[in-house]
């Protein structure tokens, strides 16, 4: 079951889902607003001529950081890592799903390709694919919202959450965009 507005704010005032910092505005009917944060990881094509997954990826992106009033240019057919101002961390019976605003999809911007999935157990900031399918640059800004983060209850407590040692949890805790690391898959 997805989660309602009460059940979200029963399981926050109960520490048991933790969303820091918590704009209670935000709270919506069946999930929460999550604003951008000012840090982004630019990919630098011009240091590769292709990307290998089976090697750490590190070298080819760069992170920016923008100021509080400072907008950040998402070109036409630009693809850019960001990330949630708020850090999320699940408890073992709760699984996420992340989704960009409708406003802003209407607009062509994409927040997410893939990895709009929130495992039990995790704890961090969420790396946000973001992408423009507009045919004009799109200004986006430190602080505004972005994506929307709903809650389904799973039937029974995980036995193996996200981070657990045995899972090889790859983006446990991160605090900023973070490169794939789809390369520890080759290992």
């Amino acid at each position: 079951m997805v989660l309602s507005d009460r059940t979200i704010k029963e399981e926050l005032r109960s520490g048991h889902l933790v969303i820091d910092p918590l704009d209670e505005d935000c709270i919506q009917p069946a999930s929460v607003d999550l604003h951008l944060d000012r840090t982004f990881r630019i990919f630098r094509i011009h240091r590769s001529p292709y990307i290998d997954v089976s090697q750490p990826m590190e070298d080819i992106t760069e992170l920016v950081e923008i100021d509080d009033e400072q907008p950040f240019i998402i070109s036409p057919g630009e693809f850019v890592l960001g990330s949630t101002l708020e850090s999320i961390t699940l408890p073992d019976d709760i699984v996420a799903r992340l989704d960009g605003k409708s406003s802003l999809g209407r607009l062509g911007l994409l927040v997410h390709a893939t990895a709009g999935y929130v495992d039990p157990g995790w704890t961090g900031k969420l790396t946000l694919e973001l992408s423009s399918v507009a045919k004009m640059p799109i200004a986006i800004y430190y602080n505004m919202k972005v994506c929307q983060i709903s809650f389904l209850r799973l039937t029974t407590p995980a036995d193996r959450t996200y981070g657990s040692a045995e899972l090889g949890s790859k983006y446990q805790g991160q605090r900023e965009p973070t490169a794939s690391r789809a390369f520890r898959d080759f290992a």
